[in-house]
């Protein structure tokens, strides 16, 4: 590190407080666990289920669930919520019936405090895994992503986004989902395809971090904005705690990778999600991963995104070395070749790259749950 990093590395010290230091892991690419997809129990979205703008293993367990169990969560969108109106007031100014405003919002919004300093996310839980210890690692499987409310919305303004002097003043944008064509009606002239997903999947970080804003993702998982979490996706997380906490959040109706005026169509959903444990196997994980039915998607974290860039490529490197045996060498030149490497967002503080490595590469087939 040169005395020109230390700023850079005082921030992230500041936002993750502090980061931990682990080894790496493989991807559970073996999926021994049968996917089920009907809820063996449902969390709900209220005052006492829900933290607003940080992560933390501090705060007792909103639901308890064996490995291998699936839950139906409800999350809400912080959007609407940030304002001195009560969301009801916020989106019946954008023409939105109040019969459409969750009573969830409006109970959150007068009855959940923020703590000041954190971020904006509304993230259910935690969900405390039984079993599940420091060193093992948390599947959790996408199984159906619905939507709750027939709008969201995309708010940008002065000092956002990777542009931060474009604006001169807040520009929230209402904008109605049109779910019988899975559209979003951005104007008369446009629409944008819906592709739902959850921006904020986390594990709790190490008890001798006391709190994490839930603004930047980091090893722990977090607000990674990782648009390919959609149905029939498994993400992949280091457990840091007893029962792993897993909380969820900031939900999405559409996104571009890179997010880059600062949030998406940000739009409340349901979640049916399935836990599956892998004893030991988090260990040395770096970072997350992720798996669907067409790739093998690594990730890389940082302040800077050129480092950012470095830890995705060692990551898929790492990968196609432990996992397919290639040499050093022949690792390197199939990243390069065959693999593409996406920013996924840019606008949290720690910038987020990863690697999408095409099965289709491979004559080997392996099993995987949502084939």
């Amino acid at each position: 590190m040169t005395p020109a990093d230390l700023p850079a590395r005082k921030t992230l010290a500041r936002l993750l407080v502090p980061a931990l230091v682990l080894g790496f892991g493989c991807a559970a690419l073996a999926q021994p666990v049968p996917p089920k997809a009907t809820p063996d129990a449902t969390l709900r979205s209220t005052p006492e289920t829900v933290v607003w703008g940080y992560i933390t293993a501090d705060v007792p367990p909103a639901l308890t669930i064996k490995p291998g169990q699936t839950v139906r969560i409800d999350t809400v969108s912080h959007q609407g919520l940030m304002t001195n109106e009560d969301p009801a007031k916020f989106f019946g100014n954008a023409g939105i019936k109040r019969e459409d405003v969750l009573q969830d919002a409006i109970d959150i919004y007068q009855k959940v405090g923020r703590v000041k300093g954190l971020s904006a996310h509304v993230l259910t839980g935690p969900i405390f895994v039984e079993g599940a210890e420091p060193g093992d690692m948390l599947e959790v499987r996408v199984h159906k992503l619905e939507l709750r409310v027939p709008y969201g919305v995309n708010n940008s303004g002065p000092r956002t986004g990777v542009l931060p002097d474009l604006l001169a003043a807040p520009a929230p944008k209402v904008i109605r989902l049109d779910t019988a064509r899975n559209v979003a009606l951005f104007s008369p002239d446009i629409e944008v395809p819906l592709a739902p997903f959850l921006g904020v999947m986390a594990v709790a970080p190490s008890r001798d971090v006391l709190l994490v804003s839930s603004r930047p993702p980091w090893r722990w998982g977090g607000n990674m904005d990782f648009k390919p979490l959609v149905p029939g996706a498994s993400l992949y997380l280091p457990v840091f705690n007893p029962g792993a906490l897993f909380f969820t959040g900031d939900p999405h109706a559409a996104q571009g990778d890179g997010e880059v005026n600062g949030t998406a169509i940000e739009a409340s959903l349901t979640a049916t999600l399935q836990f599956v444990l892998h004893k030991g196997e988090g260990k040395a994980m770096r970072w997350p991963r992720a798996e669907d039915a067409a790739y093998y998607y690594t990730m890389g974290m940082d302040l800077d995104l050129n480092v950012a860039m470095r830890n995705a490529t060692r990551e898929t490197v790492d990968l196609l070395r432990q996992e397919f045996g290639l040499s050093t060498a022949d690792a390197y030149a199939l990243a390069s070749i065959g693999v593409d490497f996406v920013i996924a967002e840019a606008v949290d503080s720690v910038q987020m790259v990863y690697g999408k490595i095409p099965k289709r590469l491979f004559k080997e087939k392996r099993d995987y749950w949502s084939k």
